[in-house]
């Protein structure tokens, strides 16, 4: 039996499913983010090639800012290890689907159920999970990839895939391009009406005698100026005593001491 009922679970808290739940959750779409242990990123040293740090930022300030503000964006976080995802069959009897007609069913390893519109595959390096599933997993040596498009939408209707389990380049800004486009490709698959995430100045549509779509909003010279006041304060907290720790080493150099 199913706990809870979600429309969006995305599996990993990296970089790639945090950008994607970024986006889902903005849009309204319930969303939560289940995670176990800390994510590869957490080992990087200090990242030099992310946009808008011209010195650099450490890999785990990043993860926690990230992830503060996929929380304010109002997505929910579940700390567990995703063992099995499994599409709810369509003709199956009423009884054995999730009372909202979810998608999947998420299982997770210590006997929790999620249900789920559509899931968003986000872990690395570990997709057993998937093992069931007719995706066309790819296997290059060691390493297993979910086949999907250009969009991150796999085989199987509803299920999508991020960042380096979708095969992107190993670079953290590029899994969490891939994260974005995924999670506003799952706001498009959706039915919730979106336009566009954007903040425009004030009259960039109704001067035009245009309403602001939907996922936009205007704001005026004020509201402007508040927003820009507590981006500045909001940065300064996080930077003038980063309370973070050294990076992780990797495993097999752990195991060999």
């Amino acid at each position: 039996m199913s706990d809870e009922s979600e429309s969006v679970v995305v599996v990993g808290g990296g970089v790639a499913g945090l950008s994607a739940a970024l986006f889902t959750a903005r849009a309204g779409l319930p969303t939560r983010v289940v995670s176990a242990g800390e994510p590869i990123l957490a080992r990087n040293a200090h990242l030099e090639n992310v946009p808008g740090f011209p010195a650099g930022v450490n890999a785990r300030l990043l993860l926690e800012m990230t992830r503060d503000q996929v929380d304010d964006a109002g997505a929910e976080f579940v700390d567990g290890q995703v063992v099995d995802v499994t599409p709810v069959d369509e003709g199956a009897a009423d009884q054995d689907r999730s009372d909202d007609g979810a998608g999947f069913t998420v299982a997770l390893e210590d006997g929790r159920d999620l249900s789920a519109d559509c899931v968003v595959a986000a872990s690395w390096s570990d997709a057993t999970y998937l093992d069931d599933l007719d995706l066309g997993l790819i296997d290059r040596g060691s390493k297993r990839y979910v086949d999907v498009d250009e969009f991150g939408r796999s085989a199987v209707d509803g299920l999508y895939a991020a960042g380096r389990l979708a095969g992107t380049y190993h670079q953290a800004i590029v899994a969490a391009g891939h994260g974005a486009t995924v999670g506003r490709t799952v706001v498009e698959d959706s039915e919730v009406p979106f336009y566009n995430d954007w903040v425009a100045p004030e009259g960039y549509f109704t001067g035009r005698g245009r309403e602001v779509p939907p996922g936009c909003e205007e704001i005026g010279e004020a509201e402007w100026q508040r927003r820009a006041d507590r981006s500045a304060e909001t940065m300064r907290e996080y930077f003038e005593d980063p309370a973070v720790e050294p990076p992780t080493m990797h495993p097999s150099v752990d195991d060999d001491e």
